[in-house]
Formats: structure tokens, sequence, C-alpha cells
């Protein structure tokens, strides 16, 4: 192949490369801005004389309009559809229910189940679908999301090469031999490669990176909550920090034969000194019961707020058991789901003056009043260090008496509606879930997977056909679906996409790559093979992994026969090693999960930079044995 000359234009590209790396590694701006501004200026540039390969005006902005882009906003729309219905929230739910609180067992549960998935659809789609999955694990165990997303989205990645179906460049992987056949010999045609003739490389890769977050994740995965926000505390923490009061959630198995059979529920908490605040008899759950008029009922369940003490001391007293954790009530005490609130009472109310049992707080508007906060102290049924416990259900309310209560968020979104109460608490889940709209919400993800599984359909056309579908069937409304959207992350995506179109077209990329070939020139096949691998690992940082498959499977071939090496795995290596995207979030999987874990650029270099290294070594190692 002809050597290229290094032109201005490759001079001006390679500046530009250099720039939006720092300003990435440096965080100047924020990153999605430095996107955009590397977009203007390749416009802006294209203008001067000598320059007009850097962008095409009529096209800078057509990366808005990119397959890749448009399928990110549908599946972003496609996994809020889902979690609306409370799909995610039961996905979530059985995975705690087997990997508890601990991380170590959480993220091997999430992370190969995201690999398996990303194996036979597009990663970016299984890393969206299992974003709100591990919003609510966070919340619920108070790992910090930052500790979650990560090891998930890097086994998206790896889990797009198991399979011929799994990435981009994979698909494309035998189009591109077929060309290169053409140009082949007689008798030195390469072979294609069947679906699962690169599952060997895949599995090891998932079972590495999986490893890696297990052993070193607390090296190198930070811990940091979103900037905007902070973790929803617990019912404990939120009672203790705010009001003094010692107390937490605790779910109590009453058995059959248990002295509290038939013992109206008021008693019990009046003697305990504790909140029942949801029973379980007979299959049914029911929530805030009248606890003045409600008898347990054995053999049940019962959730109890209070003291660990007085719940332990009343099991010693009638027989049960206490749960090491929420169990059966565990999703519906979820802090997505509930949480503690608080009420004031305006003046000119038309509730001062009555009690909360007059008021059948618990039953007309689903709020367990747990303590009443007034002039600077704090009456609650539980003891505390200041007073005794106080029967606050029967306690006249007064003109700014704040009420600390146990609620669905539901519920309270309905209270805020009543003049007679100002409900104080921010930042509340304020959408209510649609499980009815359950089979609407599967029947067009299906249909998606489908399409995108057994058809030629674009990807973007099939992703986009489901999100439409639960627009349409009202799963969710048009602008919910807007607010689902990272936009932050598609203006990241879209406007990366020129810089890495004019280092195709100026020629740049396949200077590079002539460039470190020829510092490898008389290297033995292997070295060839790894320097291969390392020239894709880098290009599919700066610009699409399918741009840089495309550009780079026919010089890896050129490359093997004229080294006599094996063609076929010189250009596997090439679509394999363009998914060792881990260094900086270009890849769309690091785009997407960046903003909600609050990462850093440089987070992603620690991390990703020793994963970077073990993708390589896992690869090649599997390559030289199995091919």
């Amino acid at each position: 192949m002809p050597a290229l000359e290094l032109t201005f234009e490759m001079m001006v590209v390679l500046g530009l490369l250099a720039t939006t790396v720092a300003l990435f590694v440096t965080e100047v701006f924020r990153i999605d801005f430095t996107a955009i501004l590397v977009m203007l200026s390749l416009g802006l540039l294209s203008q001067l004389p000598g320059l007009s390969n850097l962008a095409d005006p009529e096209q800078l902005f057509g990366g808005f309009a990119s397959n890749a882009v448009i399928s990110i906003i549908a599946v972003m729309i496609i996994g809020a559809g889902l979690d609306k219905t409370g799909i995610m929230s039961r996905v979530a739910s059985l995975i705690l229910k087997y990997g508890g609180s601990s991380e170590g067992r959480i993220i091997p549960i999430v992370s190969g189940a995201v690999g398996f998935i990303s194996s036979f659809m597009q990663n970016v789609g299984a890393a969206a679908l299992f974003l709100p999955v591990m919003s609510r694990i966070s919340l619920r165990t108070q790992i910090p999301l930052s500790r979650l997303l990560m090891p998930m989205g890097f086994c998206a990645i790896l889990g797009g090469t198991m399979t011929m179906v799994g990435s981009s460049p994979l698909i494309l992987l035998n189009d591109l031999i077929v060309a290169a056949n053409a140009t082949m010999p007689d008798g030195q045609t390469i072979e294609t490669f069947d679906l699962f003739d690169v599952t060997p490389i895949g599995l090891a890769l998932v079972t590495s990176g999986i490893l890696y977050f297990v052993l070193f994740g607390r090296f190198v995965l930070p811990s940091r909550t979103r900037e905007n926000g902070t973790r929803a505390k617990s019912v404990k923490a939120y009672m203790r920090d705010l009001y003094g009061i010692h107390t937490d959630m605790f779910e109590v198995e009453i058995p059959l034969g248990s002295t509290l059979d038939h013992i109206v529920m008021a008693d019990a908490m009046q003697m305990y000194h504790f909140h029942i605040v949801a029973s379980y008899y007979q299959g049914e759950k029911f929530f805030l019961p009248p606890a003045d008029t409600t008898t347990i009922t054995a053999p049940c369940r019962l959730v109890i707020l209070g003291e660990k003490r007085e719940v332990e001391r009343m099991v010693e007293d009638h027989v049960g058991r206490v749960l090491p954790s929420l169990d059966i009530f565990a999703e519906d005490y979820a802090p997505t789901v509930a949480g503690m609130a608080e009420v004031v009472i305006p003046p000119g109310s038309d509730v001062i003056g009555k009690c909360p049992i007059d008021l059948e707080l618990r039953r007309v508007y689903g709020f367990s009043v747990v303590a009443i906060h007034r002039g600077g102290e704090t009456l609650s049924l539980v003891e505390t260090e200041d007073h005794e416990p106080t029967r606050i259900g029967l306690e006249p309310l007064r003109a700014g008496d704040t009420m600390v209560g146990l609620t669905r968020w539901d519920r309270l979104v309905k209270l805020t509606q009543d003049r007679d109460f100002v409900v104080v608490t921010q930042g509340f889940p304020r959408d209510e879930l649609r499980p009815q709209k359950v089979v609407h919400a599967a029947v067009f993800f299906l249909i998606a997977l489908f399409l995108i599984l057994f058809t030629d359909v674009r990807l973007s056309l099939c992703l986009l056909t489901g999100a439409a579908g639960m627009i349409l069937t009202r799963v969710l409304s048009i602008e919910e679906a807007y607010e689902a959207v990272s936009w932050s992350t598609i203006f990241l995506l879209a406007s990366l996409i020129p810089l890495g179109q004019a280092v195709q077209n100026t020629g740049t990329a396949e200077w590079i790559a002539q460039q470190i070939l020829a510092l490898l020139d008389g290297v033995p096949i292997f070295g060839l093979q790894v320097g291969v691998a390392v020239l894709a690992t880098g290009f599919t940082l700066v610009m699409s992994n399918v741009g840089a498959t495309v550009l780079l499977v026919p010089l890896a071939i050129s490359i093997a026969v004229a080294a006599g090496g094996d063609p076929a795995l010189f250009a596997l290596t090439v679509a394999i090693a363009t998914s060792n995207s881990f260094l900086i979030p270009t890849h769309q999987v690091n785009a997407l999960i960046m903003g909600p874990a609050g990462y850093k650029v440089s987070d992603f270099i620690r991390s990703g930079g020793i994963m970077t290294i073990l993708f390589l070594v896992v690869s090649m190692t599997v390559m030289a044995l199995f091919y």
C-alpha cells in the first residue's frame, strides 16, 4: 500500500484529537460541553482554505440523527417504560434476594446477567435496561451507584464479544471478510465465522471482568453520589439523625398458636411502644390498617416500626420470629416506593384540635404518624432520652405541628392536594407505577427484540418501534418519554461523531496506522497481532468502533498475508479489540452510565486502564490457545 504523507489537514485533526483528550482528562469544561466545542471547532475550521475535508457543513449535525444516537434515545424510553410498570423493581428484588446487600455478591449476579443479554442484543441496550434496576438496588442497599454501574457497563461491553451478533464490529466482520475475499488469490480465501465461534473469547472476557471488580473493585471504583442529590436515608437513619428517635423497620412472623392471635393492633402498639404499619394474611397484604379496630390473626406477617428491643420483647412474650430483613414487604417499603415524610399543620387548618385517630390518617391518607414535632420537642410512641412514650394517635393537633410519618409516595402525592396539610418533604418520587400496563410494555419490548434478532431492519427503527408502542399504549406519556432521555449523553455522543469522521475522511487514521505498523516491521507474527490489537484499541477511543473496524480489518488482512500469518485471525483480532473501550467515556455504554453515577474521566482512566490491559492479555491468550 502506498505510504501517506502527513498533510496540514492531518496535523489539524491530530491537534484537535490531542486537545479533546486533554479537555476530557482535565475536565476544564463538562464533558458533553467539551464535545459540543469540538464539533463547533470542526465546523468553523472546515470553512478555512485547505481544511474542507474536516467536516461537511451540511452534515455537521448529522450525528444527532445517527443510528447509534437514535437507538440510545429509544432504548432509554423503553427502559423507562419497563420501569414504570414495576418490572425492573421486581428484577431488583430478585437480585437482592440472592445477592443480599453485599457488593461482592450483587456485582457478579448483575454483571453476569447483563453480559449474557448483551451477547444477543446491542450492549448499550442491555446496559440501559438495567440502569433503573441498579438505581433501585443502590437505594435499597445504600451502596453508591458509582460502585455498581461501572462493573455493569463494562460487562455489557465485554458481553458483546460472546456471539457474532453481540456488537457492531462482529456483525460487520463477515461482510468485510467477504469483500476482502474478492481480492484474495484462489485457494487463499478466508472462511467467515459462525454465530458462536467467538464464544470462548467472550466468556473469558466477561469472567475476567467480573473477577476484576469483585477482587479489586474496592480499590478502583469510586464511592461518589450525584452532585445534585444525596442517597435516600433509611428509616432508621432518618429518625435518628433528625429527631433522635432510635427506630427501625422489622418484618415479624407470627405463627399459628402465638398468644398475639386476635389481639387488637392498637393494644399491641400501646403495650410495646411501636407501630404496626402492614400485615400479610392468607396471601394478601394490608397496608396501614386501622389500628384501633383491626386484630392480629395468626399465622401472619407484621411490618413493625419501632425499637429493636421492643420488637424482640414482644416476640419473646408471645412467640414469633424477627426476620433479618424485610422479605415479603421488601419491595413495598423500598426507598423508591415509601419512606418518612413531614407534614405541617398550617394556621387556619380544619384539623386543628383533632387527633390523628379522629382524622383516620392511616385509612384516608395512608399516613402512619410516628412522631409529632412541636416547639422544639418531639412526641413519639417510642421512648426517647427526653420524653416518656406518648400515645400520639390521641394527641390533639396544633397549628405549626409537624407530623412525621411513614407513607407510600403515591399516597403522599394525594396528600399534597389537601389544603389542611402542608407537605414539606421534597424530592420524593412523584411518579405513579402502572402495573396494569405491564403486558403492553412487555409486548412492545419483545416486538423490538424480535425485530433486532430476526430481521434486517435498522437497529434504530427496531428500537423506536418499541418506544413508540409504549407511548401509544400509555405506558409512558410523551412528557415522561422526553424526561427519560439523558440529553447530556446524547449531546456527548452526537457531537463526537464528526470528530471520528474527520479522523477517517482526512486520512489521519490510515496515516497513524501506517506509522505504527512501520514500527512493528520485522516483529514476529504474534507480536504483529498484538500490535494490531493495540492499534484497534487506540482507534476505538477516538472514533466509532464501526469506523475503526471498517478501516483496520482490510489493513490487518494485508499485514497477515504479507507476514505469513492467518488473515482470519488478524481480522478477528480487530473486531474483538474495537470493543476494548474503557479508558475514556466515548463508548456509548460509558457515556450512558457517566451521568447517573456522577463519574469523572479520571474514574474511567483509573478503572478502565487496568481493564484495557486485562482485555488485551485475556483476548490474546484465548486466541493463541483456541484459534
